[in-house]
């Protein structure tokens, strides 16, 4: 840039600072601009407020509309009596209120209730309400073209009334009427025809549809309310397959669902209630899920407003079924068959098994080991000990490949110590590496083969994390000291909840982290005897990480069931005695002798050599290769720089 140039970019420099004082406001401007977007802000203010006071208003309005024009044509039924019917089985109660004609309280039978409210309190060993009274409301909105019509401001007179049927019918005179008919099957399943009499006319030419609004307050069931409320979810089954959920932990109002699903369920841990549509409900229904606070006595407060179809004519009804009951995925499954819609509807995916590789082992493996254990009507606890059993048993090839291989390192590093004691240095680090691998390869060793056997087993861990927390069949069932293995175990409790702690501590917990410390101390002795040179040195900076884990584990799993603690602490207890028993039975002088015999055959014959020991030496040789290659050129580099 010559100096032209650079006076040419001062003077533009100068012409913009310029133009750009002068043009900036005066003070007095200044201040006027302030005032005036003080204003407009404090209007834009009053402005939002006066619309969501409109929207109120409009709101109220519309709400008041609808009472009216139900008002205006059901006018005999807007007063009356409430009258309570009774629909029940072997497995299920049902009360239902003549006023909206639906289910007003719900309980399970041959299921423990807890009474949350008490702590240490009694239960009902018989009977669980799953909700009653107010914490449970649903109602259908037929919109017509002078009137909308409220179900849940009317009064039906029940008629047909029998254990597992009942008829509920509103009056609108003149022969219309509004009919909601009831079938309690043999389980869980209940099943509802709503349709409508003579009130064709009301309706424009194109309805075919009515609103859905469902409305429940998910009771805390189990002792462990954070617990708990992490399986408590509002969940739906896609029309097409598949199911999803709203955030358990998040508050989500109105969400919008865009693809059409056939039912939609109000799910806690262990049990749900669930509204499924033969004809589906249409796409765009919104879901709200509202977690509660803890003490409150309930986990989630859930809301969903679907629209379906509905026929004015009343030649067709509209079909529902309610399943009230436990989320156990054998039953769920059944329930299916019973339903007489004859869809895909998948219930089963309530129980949740984990993601796609998980939900595998547990769908295809535990399910079905459980379910030959639990036949033999054997004690839950001894049944997850021998399922723990089992898989180690399954396992118990990888383990013993993994131990293998450490204990080979284990007897060779007398050897690798003597080879690569002459890369001491921090600059040697890779040619030391490359000296060991070249060791490992001599003798057919590869480090990597015990690292996979155990990557093999962290799924089943992952698998029996998910597992274990949804099997309802643990649900009250007591073992040792453990009163409910579906929920903690506290040796200690007090009134307010401290951080990361709670208001408990669970023995369980404290079991499985103390085995997971030992363990850990087993293994690091273990490796320590493996390690050569710097490896040691690193191996004592990774100790603190390595005890940190199970404090990480306490804070993590003091609120999780003792089930899956104990579980835990047994395959703990079980891997410990494995590796003390290999190691005992392993032979340190046999165990060299026999590599060392492979070390002969190796180097007699190196076709012989195969595997990844081969491409260790390989990728050795070649690394040694580049590295002799790369010296030579800097040293005909710095001759070159010399001659010149």
């Amino acid at each position: 840039m010559d100096k032209n140039n650079i006076i040419g970019f001062l003077l533009i420099a100068a012409v913009l600072i310029g133009f750009s004082w002068y043009n900036q406001p005066s003070a007095e401007e200044q201040r006027a601009a302030f005032v005036k977007d003080s204003i407009e802000q404090v209007n834009k203010s009053q402005s939002e407020k006066a619309a969501q006071m409109e929207k109120n208003k409009r709101q109220q309005a519309e709400k008041q509309k609808v009472l009216s024009d139900t008002t205006s044509l059901f006018h005999k039924a807007l007063t009356g009596n409430v009258e309570r019917i009774v629909l029940k089985n072997k497995k299920v109660e049902l009360t239902f209120s003549s006023k909206g004609a639906y289910v007003e309280q719900a309980v399970i039978k041959g299921y423990v209730g807890h009474n949350i409210k008490v702590k240490n309190g009694s239960a009902d060993k018989k009977n669980l309400t799953l909700f009653s009274g107010a914490d449970q409301s649903i109602s259908y909105l037929l919109n017509a073209k002078e009137t909308n019509i409220n179900t849940a401001e009317l009064y039906f007179v029940p008629s047909e009334v029998s254990d597992s049927t009942v008829t509920f019918i509103a009056d609108a005179g003149e022969g219309k009427s509004l009919t909601l008919k009831y079938e309690l099957g043999r389980d869980y399943m209940l099943h509802m025809q709503m349709s409508v009499q003579g009130m064709a006319g009301l309706f424009a030419p194109g309805t075919q549809t009515m609103d859905v609004n469902w409305k429940d307050k998910a009771r805390q069931q189990e002792r462990g309310f954070s617990f708990e409320n992490r399986y408590a979810t509002l969940t739906y089954h896609k029309k097409d397959g598949g199911t999803d959920y709203l955030n358990e932990t998040k508050e989500e109002i109105d969400k919008s669902i865009e693809e059409q699903i056939d039912w939609v369920a109000f799910k806690n841990q262990f049990f749900s209630a669930v509204m499924i549509a033969k004809n589906n409900f249409q796409s765009n229904a919104l879901m709200t899920s509202i977690p509660q606070e803890k003490g409150s006595g309930y986990l989630k407060q859930y809301e969903a407003k679907m629209k379906t179809f509905f026929d004015p004519t009343g030649k067709k009804a509209s079909e529902f079924e309610f399943y009230y009951g436990p989320n156990d995925f054998r039953l769920l499954q059944k329930m299916e068959k019973e339903s007489q819609f004859h869809k895909d509807l998948q219930m089963q995916r309530l129980v949740y098994l984990g993601w796609p590789l998980f939900r595998i082992i547990n769908r295809w493996f535990t399910l079905y080991v459980f379910d030959f254990l639990t036949s033999m009507n054997i004690n839950m606890g001894i049944v997850l000990i021998l399922i723990t059993l089992l898989l180690k048993l399954l396992t118990y090839p990888m383990v013993k490949k993994s131990y293998m291989s450490s204990a080979k390192m284990r007897v060779l590093k007398p050897k690798l110590d003597e080879a690569t004691k002459q890369f001491d240095k921090p600059e040697d680090q890779m040619q030391k590496q490359q000296a060991m691998m070249a060791e490992y390869a001599k003798y057919g060793v590869s480090p990597l083969s015990g690292c996979l056997p155990m990557l093999i087993q962290a799924p089943i861990w992952i698998a029996m994390f998910n597992f274990v927390p949804n099997a309802i069949q643990l649900r009250g069932e007591s073992f040792l000291w453990i009163k409910d293995l579906s929920t903690y175990d506290p040796i200690w409790e007090w009134n307010h909840n401290l951080w990361l702690i709670g208001d408990h501590l669970s023995l369980t917990c404290i079991l499985f982290c103390v085995a997971n410390v030992l363990y850990t101390m087993m293994t690091m002795r273990q490796q320590k005897d493996q390690m050569v040179g710097q490896q040691a040195d690193q191996m004592k900076m990774m100790q603190w990480m390595m005890f940190l884990m199970p404090i990480m584990f306490f804070f993590m799993f003091n609120d999780y069931s003792a089930g899956l603690n104990f579980y835990y602490f047994v395959s703990l207890f079980f891997s410990a005695a494995i590796m003390w028993a290999l190691r005992k039975t392993t032979n340190d002088e046999k165990l060299l002798a026999i590599l060392e015999k492979r070390y002969q055959e190796n180097k007699a014959n190196p076709k012989k050599q195969s595997g990844l020991a081969a491409r260790l030496q390989a990728i050795q040789e070649m690394q040694q290769k580049q590295q002799e290659e790369l010296k030579q050129k800097k040293q005909e580099l710095n001759k070159r720089k010399k001659e010149l």
